[in-house]
This record gives C-alpha cells, sequence and structure tokens, in this order.
C-alpha cells in the first residue's frame, strides 16, 4: 500500500510537466510546409508545388489508416456509401424516375427556344417570306415552349425536394440507430470531439448534400447531356469545339475526383481534432486554471488550427486547379464555335440560323456545366462526411445476443480480468458471487477498480477474461432489453434529456402512468420539487429549458432505475453529488423498494458499506478483503482503517 501511495505522489508531482514539456515533441507542421522567405518568384512557385504534393501525401496517409484505426472510429470506404445511398434510392425508385422525367422535359422544353430563335434568323435571311406572320408564329410557338419549361421546371423542383429530404430523413434515422448500438467501451476510447463532429458537421454537410446536392447532380447530367445532343442535332461540326475542351476538362475532373476524397476526410479530423481539445479544455477548465497550463492548453489549439489550415489549403488547391481548367473549358469554346462556324458559313456548310443556335447553346451549356462541377465539389464533401457516418455503423457489435434466457436470478463473476489498454490490465482475476437479495458494497480508494468492476456486473463490458453470469448466462449474450429486465447500472453520469420531467423517468419504462412515475419520484424524495413546478410533470427540461441542480438531476436518474424494475441494481456512486444528509435519508426511503433485490453499491462513503450484507474492498484491482462490517473490522485490515478515517 505504501508504495502504491509513495508512486502515486511522485506522479502527482510531475503530472504539470507532462503538460508543460512539449520541446521534446515534434512540430504540428514541418518546416517544410512553411513558405520560403526571400525567394524568388521561381523558388517560391517550386516550393508551392512541393507543398502540396507534401500534404498529398499526408491526406493520403490519414486516409490509409482511416479504415481501420487503433482507437477511435473508423470511416467506411466509397463503395459502402455508394451501396447505402443506392439503397436508399433504391427504395424511392419512382420519385426517381418522376425526377429524371421532369428535369429532362424541362431541359428539352429549354433547348427547343435555341433551335426555334435559329430557325427564326434562317427565314429572316431568305427571300420571299412574310417575317410578321413567321415571327408570330414562333413567338406563339416560344411562348408555348417556355410556359411548358416553366411548369416542368416547378414540378422537376417540387419531386427533387421531396426526394432529398425523404433520403435525409433515413440517412439521419440510420446514423442515429448506428451511433445507439455503438458499444460503450468504443465510444469512451474514442474521442468526445470526433463523435461531436461526425453527428453535427458531418450529418449537416450530409444534409446539404442529399437536400440539395444530389438533386441539382441530376438535373446538372441530364441538362448537360440533351445539351450536347442537341448541338449535334443543330449541327455536329460545331459540336466539335464543346466535345473537345470538355474531353481535356473530363481529365482534371478525374483527377480531382481521384485525389479530393482524401482531403475532405482529413478536414474532417482535424475538425473533430479541434473539437476534442477544445472539450477537453472546457471539461478541464479547473485543473488548467490550478497547474496554470493556459499557455500550454492555447499553444495546442493553435497547433490544431494550423494542422486543419494546412489540410484545408489541401483541398483549396485542388479546387483552384480544377476551377481554373473549368474556366479554360467554358471560355474557349464560344471563340473557337464562332471561327469555325464563320468559316463553315463561308464554305456553305452553315446556315446564320445554325450559328446562332450554336452560340446559344455554347452559352446554355455553361450554366448547367459550371452547376455540375460545383454539385461535384459539393458531393466530395458529402461523401466524406458520409463515409466518416456510416463509419460509426461499420463498428463491431458490443454483444452478441443469444437466445438463452436466464434460469435464477443470482449473479455470478469468475477471473474477471479487464483492460482499457492492450497489457494493461485494471482488474485481475476478480471472482465474486452474489445470492440473490444480497447487499454488497464495494469500497476502496479512487482508481483501485471499483467502477470498472460494477460496469462488468452491469453488462456494460464485457471481460477480457471470465465471466459474468446472471441465472446461468453471459450477461453480454442477453438481448439488450432483456438484460435491463435484469441488471440496471447507476452512475455517478447522469443527463437530463430535453424534454418534460415525465419523458425523462419514463424512458425506462415507456408507456409508464403517471402514478407509477410520482411514486418512483416520491421513493427519491423527489416528488416535493417536481410538484412546485409551473406544469409539474409536464415541465419541460433540458438545453433552452429549466435546468436542474446536480442533485436533482441524480435524483431523476435514480427514480428510472425504480421504474425500471430490476432483479440486481448496480449504484455506482449513484448518490455522490447529492449532500450527505440528503444522500443518507434518500438512501433510507429507497431500502423498502429494494428489499428483495440484489443490490451491489459502490461509493466513497462509508455509511452505504455499514448497511451491507457483505462489503468488498478493492485495491489495485484485487479484492482485498470481503466481508461484513464486523468481520472486517475486527479483521483490522485496509477496511478498519478506511472506517476510522471515515468515523474520526
Amino acid at each position: 500500500m505504501s508504495t502504491s501511495t509513495d508512486l502515486n505522489r511522485s506522479v502527482l508531482a510531475d503530472s504539470p510537466n507532462t503538460w508543460r514539456e512539449r520541446s521534446d515533441r515534434p512540430p504540428a507542421i514541418p518546416d517544410t510546409l512553411r513558405p520560403p522567405v526571400g525567394a524568388s518568384l521561381t523558388e517560391r512557385q517550386r516550393a508551392l508545388w512541393q507543398r502540396h504534393g507534401i500534404r498529398r501525401e499526408r491526406a493520403q496517409a490519414h486516409m490509409a489508416q482511416a479504415f481501420d484505426p487503433e482507437r477511435g472510429l473508423p470511416v467506411a470506404r466509397s463503395r459502402t456509401v455508394l451501396a447505402f445511398l443506392g439503397g436508399l434510392l433504391r427504395r424511392r425508385g419512382l420519385l426517381v424516375v418522376l425526377v429524371v422525367l421532369a428535369n429532362a422535359l424541362t431541359a428539352v422544353a429549354g433547348l427547343a427556344v435555341p433551335m426555334l430563335l435559329g430557325r427564326l434568323v434562317d427565314e429572316a435571311a431568305a427571300d420571299g417570306i412574310d417575317l410578321a406572320e413567321a415571327t408570330t408564329g414562333l413567338v406563339l410557338l416560344v411562348t408555348v415552349v417556355l410556359v411548358t419549361q416553366a411548369v416542368m421546371m416547378f414540378l422537376a423542383r417540387w419531386s427533387g425536394a421531396l426526394l432529398g429530404q425523404g433520403v435525409l430523413a433515413e440517412a439521419r434515422e440510420y446514423v442515429i440507430r448506428a451511433v445507439l448500438r455503438l458499444p460503450l467501451g468504443r465510444v469512451e476510447n474514442a474521442s468526445t470531439g470526433d463523435l461531436v463532429t461526425r453527428v453535427t458537421r458531418d450529418v449537416g454537410a450530409m444534409s446539404r448534400s442529399v437536400r440539395f446536392a444530389i438533386p441539382e447532380f441530376i438535373i446538372g447530367t441530364i441538362t448537360v447531356l440533351l445539351t450536347l445532343v442537341a448541338m449535334a442535332v443543330n449541327s455536329w461540326f460545331l459540336t466539335l469545339p464543346v466535345l473537345v475542351l470538355l474531353s481535356l476538362a473530363v481529365i482534371q475532373v478525374r483527377r480531382y475526383l481521384r485525389e479530393a476524397p482524401a482531403g475532405y476526410l482529413t478536414e474532417g479530423a482535424t475538425y473533430s481534432q479541434i473539437n476534442t481539445t477544445l472539450t477537453e479544455t472546457v471539461e478541464g477548465v479547473r485543473t488548467v486554471e490550478a497547474l496554470g497550463l493556459q499557455p500550454v492548453r492555447r499553444a495546442a489549439a493553435g497547433d490544431d488550427i494550423e494542422v486543419s489550415a494546412q489540410a484545408e489549403r489541401y483541398g483549396l488547391t485542388l479546387r483552384n486547379l480544377l476551377f481554373g481548367v473549368m474556366d479554360t473549358a467554358f471560355s474557349l469554346p464560344r471563340v473557337v464555335t464562332l471561327v469555325l462556324g464563320a468559316w463553315g458559313y463561308g464554305q456553305g456548310w452553315l446556315t446564320l440560323g445554325q450559328i446562332t443556335a450554336a452560340m446559344l447553346y455554347v452559352e446554355q451549356f455553361y450554366a448547367p456545366f459550371d452547376r455540375l462541377v460545383g454539385t461535384i465539389d459539393e458531393l466530395q464533401v458529402g461523401v466524406a462526411s458520409t463515409t466518416r457516418l456510416l463509419g460509426i455503423a461499420e463498428v463491431p457489435a458490443g454483444r452478441t445476443p443469444g437466445t438463452a434466457l436466464p434460469s435464477g436470478r443470482d449473479l455470478r463473476g469468475q477471473d474477471l480480468r479487464y483492460a482499457y489498454r492492450e497489457d494493461h490490465d485494471v482488474l485481475h482475476g476478480i471472482d465474486l458471487e452474489l445470492q440473490p437479495g444480497e447487499r454488497l458494497a464495494i469500497v476502496g480508494p479512487s482508481g483501485s477498480g471499483k467502477s470498472t468492476l460494477g460496469r462488468l456486473l452491469g453488462g456494460i463490458h464485457a471481460p477480457r477474461t471470465g465471466s459474468v453470469q446472471v441465472g446461468g448466462v453471459e450477461l453480454t449474450e442477453l438481448p439488450l432489453q432483456a438484460l435491463r429486465a435484469e441488471v440496471a447500472l447507476v452512475t455517478q453520469e447522469h443527463h437530463v434529456f430535453r424534454g418534460s420531467v415525465r419523458d425523462n423517468v419514463v424512458l425506462a419504462r415507456d408507456g409508464a402512468p403517471d402514478e407509477e412515475v410520482v411514486r418512483a419520484l416520491r421513493t427519491v424524495d423527489a416528488w416535493d420539487w417536481v410538484s412546485a413546478l409551473p406544469e409539474g410533470l409536464d415541465t419541460e427540461l433540458g438545453s433552452g429549458n429549466l435546468v436542474l441542480t446536480p442533485a436533482q438531476a441524480q435524483q431523476v436518474a435514480l427514480a428510472r432505475l425504480i421504474l425500471a424494475d430490476p432483479h440486481t441494481l448496480v449504484l455506482d456512486e449513484a448518490t455522490s453529488l447529492i449532500d450527505p444528509r440528503t444522500a443518507r435519508h434518500l438512501e433510507g426511503s429507497m431500502s423498502a423498494l429494494l428489499t428483495g433485490r440484489t443490490v451491489v453499491a459502490i461509493a466513497h462513503r462509508l455509511h452505504t458499506a455499514h448497511d451491507a450484507d457483505r462489503i468488498a474492498v478493492v485495491i489495485d484491482g484485487r479484492i482485498a478483503e470481503l466481508g461484513s462490517h464486523d468481520e472486517l473490522l475486527a479483521a483490522d485490515g485496509e477496511y478498519a482503517s478506511l472506517w476510522r478515517a471515515w468515523t474520526s
């Protein structure tokens, strides 16, 4: 014990230095990514391309390990995303057909106008034509075409919005289900910033892509293809400039599509790291102030932002190269088409009407193709975000439910070992057997493994070795709903969800009547303050509504436990945030309800241990002592020392 205490003291004495010593760490950004100072224009250009190459290598290296990371959450591969989106669209096949047809008719109507104007030019140039009569007829025809185009465009936009919103709703539900099924151990190993970024920024990016980019991509593709067809029908000769320059643009688009995914995935990862550092600083603000770590935390945030800026610059360079080629592909066809038209007209191959229609088509081709390229960029962002979201669904399930059901209520743990990191066990071969109705208190110093043992007994984690069984069935092989009917865990961590008081309590048993909700609140001494609220059980809680004190929030969590009514309860310092007098009274008022149930209570307050049938003293991941209060006092060991310190 003294050796452990000396070690803890030495670690605590040196802990500020583990934050402050940064000189031995490599810089966040290597010097090769910094622009040269005092270099010539040629040298700066060469250095620019060298930095772009280094950023490409960093992005590709990140993507290579992102699919199967050692820690944290993975990302899905592109084929998984395409299969996922394909499934969403297949389930809305009729709507997809409607979107395609409506946009095709809109494009056809719009493409008819340049051809009609070209015919008008030819008729005006011809001799013996009544120009007024021809013009009147064409104006009426153009009017009909434009009205038809407006109607079809409305139908296309409406059906596209309906498709996008439907796909988005199903995709969000899928992501929420994936998040909720994540094993808690994997969630705890992943950084908070990563998970928060995925369910906020990445969901937003996916939302924009689904609602706008997918419909726009369909519209742009159809319009571009039909415009090329109309140009070829008008004059294949005048279509050649567009086709040639379009082919050159496609080469750059393919290069962009090949390199952009790694860039956008890296950007998303840097945003996660920024959020992680910010969250850690905010949550540990008291520690930061106590140890004077403000400069260190500011430097860490600055490093994260600088890394993110490099990732952003890589994506920005890719977009600049893409849009530079696109601008060239858009501008040159106008000049080349006009020159070829003039030459063809001089040779008698083309009419003025064909040249007019071709120039109008070239102008009309610009807008949808520009939108299509911009949409492809937006889709790349959406696909990168979706790969991060679907990566959540690729995390293996934490449990494999079987069909066997418990034959009794006895809870037994054998040879329990658990490690948060490989080769670093925090529990070392614990054996523990509880009889139905027994109350066991687990005590010990902080960091001894009490909460980890409670999580294993509550079925939250599977042991690395050994087994935890209830009624002869492994806890991790029980379906989650069946498990919670057998064993429930209430920790010192709690959460108040956005909703009414009633909604927060009946989470434990949906549909429970108000009488049972009130009884549960009375049992935990919460009904007095709940009944005094302006709307009682209907009072809204959570973000933007009434904020509960930590003690009130913990009482709500305990009321959920009472309503769930399992036969085995694991209380992990469940009253830690309530003052000692209230906690003592609360535990006394719960005593009648807990009678006949197996109770495992993990607490620092030893009066809980005094009331227990047996007490397990956990030291360094092992049960050092096990017995009743009187037996352990008589043994004059670890528990006796703790009791004397508590009562002195």
